[in-house]
């Protein structure tokens, strides 16, 4: 008797070998899109969530891991901090590992869209459905749009969550498939495979895993059971009858979501969503321009900005034509649900993702690209299949050619993220009026020494937006104090603090300037107050361990000294500061050995050079302290006093031969 064979996957396309090369075509593509993004430096937001992330730092605790400040672009979002931390032991604070990761992950995104598209078209257009799922899959991942979410580290956000959205519905496809085989199956054998089972079971977990990964994927389930109910069942009550536990598992991804939203107090921190003190109706009134404006950027990616920054629309009468336009696609999008399911379930899709982003208010941003990330594939989608509806298979050859010039500009937009510079740079040029971005361009600015230059832009920004923004405030107070103006500081710190009190930068900024100004008790008292609010931030403990030094509390700012070089082992500042502490209370061999691990992280460090050859010839090593006399007066060739000591201690050489 000749055992029955197995029934060939409705699904399955027959050629693997196209099917591996269409998946070779996506990575090569990917890469050339993005191979010269691995340099650019952190910006935005990153700082914030990597460079001072504790909890991404080991010794690794994993109740930090899983529950990172709220007020970061990670909080609440445990699996994102996890691939941080992950990026953190890879390669410290060197940015090209979680570039390799942003695009890692984007390449794995596009490889399962392909798998979702062609799994659907399968059936429907056997012939095709691998060139379609390849063309959609293609322009998806090398659209320029989509460059925010890779380039920008911290907004793997975003693109960590759409490959579990992604992944989650393809792995229900697969486990719709198995299920129709493995029923085939038992009916023939009597032996049920359940091979379902495992997929269903992947399925959930991605939910759970994209459920940790950002707020936006909590359209999943719903978009699973649209799904099924378009392309397999046939009917929500003929999914639900077939499906019910797998719905239920989906469902139950929602408690986790729950427990992560709760846990930066329902709001992220107060950035978003009630407590954000911004008006859901006026932030509503900027989602219609935005819709419109992220669809024309589907079609015609320029110019792409950075950071739009908050655009608040007055009047009705502002925003009609979009708002007439996004109604319209809306009432489509319903009327296609029952008359056409195919084009109601993209139309769904694209309104699903942008949902929760267009519904829950925050003061920051009303318009972000970022956000396009999985709904682009809604449009692309309705694109290309409806080309291929109407001119067929000759369509497909104009995908590639239209791929390939994406590709060049996204390769182009990366340009604009090779420092924090040129990127502040191209926003305030295309938004001249964005006080966020006026300041961030000033910020740049000071970080590469020019404080004068990037004044007039801490002002701008100020006179744009004087009702709620401490940051330029305290900005600006930095450029001041740098500029020698410490008065002047000390007032923008002031006025910083009266709009947010608990802003520990602030505190740390007025701490710092206050000791400048010979006041270190009051110094103390803000310096002490930043601590309480960011207990692991380096550079308030090394600025307590400078006004403790000026206190003579020797003892206690030698233990914040260590605490910051625990944070940040490679500061030779406080390595040189600690030395010169400990060689004050007598412990000089202790202070060598800060003064050559400051030698060791910064050689063109002068004083460190200084300080060093002075302890060295305090116990009798000579002939290696005028080693770095030289070292220092190579550095300094005009040090009068280092001159006069390598030659005090070279006379002293020469008369005990």
């Amino acid at each position: 008797m000749t055992a029955p064979t197995e029934p060939t996957p409705p699904f399955a396309d027959q050629s693997r070998r196209k099917i591996l090369l269409a998946g070779v075509v996506i990575v090569l593509a990917a890469f050339a899109a993005y191979h010269n993004s691995f340099s650019g430096p952190f910006v935005f937001d990153d700082p914030l969530s990597i460079l001072e992330n504790p909890t991404i730092r080991p010794p690794w605790s994993i109740p930090a891991l899983l529950s990172p400040r709220a007020d970061a672009t990670v909080g609440g979002r445990p699996l994102v901090n996890l691939s941080l931390a992950l990026n953190f032991a890879i390669s410290d604070t060197d940015v090209w590992s979680y570039h390799a990761a942003n695009l890692l992950i984007h390449m794995l995104a596009g490889l399962t869209l392909f798998g979702v598209v062609r799994r659907t078209l399968a059936r429907p257009l056997p012939a095709d459905a691998t060139l379609l799922a390849l063309a959609v899959a293609l322009l998806w991942t090398v659209h320029p749009l989509q460059s925010e979410a890779v380039t920008y580290t911290v907004q793997r956000t975003e693109s960590l969550m759409g490959l579990c959205y992604l992944l989650t519905l393809y792995c229900f496809i697969r486990g719709a498939q198995y299920q129709e085989l493995d029923y085939a199956r038992d009916a023939a054998t009597g032996a049920p495979a359940g091979r379902h089972r495992r997929w269903f079971a992947w399925s959930v977990a991605a939910c759970l895993l994209g459920m940790a990964s950002k707020e936006v994927m909590v359209s999943a389930p719903v978009l699973v059971f649209l799904y099924d109910r378009t392309f397999v069942a046939g009917s929500f009550r003929e999914a639900w009858k077939r499906r019910e536990r797998v719905y239920w598992g989906l469902a139950a991804t929602w408690l986790l979501l729950g427990v992560l939203v709760g846990s930066t107090g329902g709001n992220r921190g107060g950035s978003t969503g009630v407590g954000s003190h911004t008006s859901p109706g006026d932030y509503a009134l900027t989602q219609f321009p935005a819709v419109m404006h992220y669809l024309w950027l589907s079609f015609w990616p320029h110019p792409l900005i950075f950071d739009y920054g908050a655009e608040w629309v007055k009047d009705w009468a502002d925003i009609v034509p979009a708002a007439l336009g996004v109604i319209a696609l809306v009432a489509g999008t319903l009327w296609a649900l029952r008359r056409q399911p195919v084009i109601g379930f993209v139309g769904a899709w694209f309104f699903a993702i942008l949902a929760p982003t267009s519904l829950i208010p925050g003061p920051r941003q009303t318009l972000a690209e970022h956000r396009m990330y999985l709904a682009l594939a809604a449009v692309i989608s309705l694109v290309v299949l409806g080309a291929y509806a109407w001119g067929g298979r000759r369509t497909l050859l104009a995908w590639f050619a239209v791929a390939a010039g994406l590709a060049g500009l996204t390769a182009a937009r990366n340009v604009d993220y090779r420092s924090d510079l040129s990127i502040w740079s191209d926003t305030v040029a295309k938004r001249p009026h964005n006080p966020y971005a006026l300041c961030d361009l000033g910020m740049a600015l000071y970080d590469q020494g020019r404080a004068a230059e990037a004044l007039p832009y801490f002002e701008r920004s100020i006179k744009l937006d004087p009702r709620d923004h401490q940051g330029p405030h305290n900005d600006c107070g930095l450029a001041l104090a740098k500029l020698g103006r410490l008065p002047e500081a000390v007032e923008q710190y002031e006025t910083a603090l009266r709009i947010s009190p608990n802003f520990a930068q602030a505190h740390n900024n007025l701490g710092l300037a206050l000791l400048e100004l010979d006041r270190p008790y009051e110094a103390l008292k803000h310096l002490e107050t930043a601590l309480r609010l960011q207990p692991v931030l380096p550079t308030v403990l090394f600025n307590l361990g400078k006004t403790l030094t000026r206190l003579g509390r020797l003892d206690e700012a030698v233990e914040r000294y260590e605490e910051a070089l625990k944070l940040n082992p490679r500061d030779a500042g406080a390595c040189t500061n600690l030395g010169n502490v400990l060689a004050r209370t007598g412990r000089v061999p202790a202070a060598i050995g800060w003064y050559e691990t400051a030698v060791q992280v910064d050689p063109k460090d002068a004083m460190a050079q200084y300080n060093l050859a002075m302890a060295l010839a305090q116990v009798g090593r000579s002939s290696e302290a005028i080693d770095h006399f030289q070292a220092e007066l190579r550095l300094r060739p005009d040090d009068a006093e280092a001159r006069d000591k390598l030659m005090q201690l070279l006379a002293a050489v020469r008369g005990n031969r």
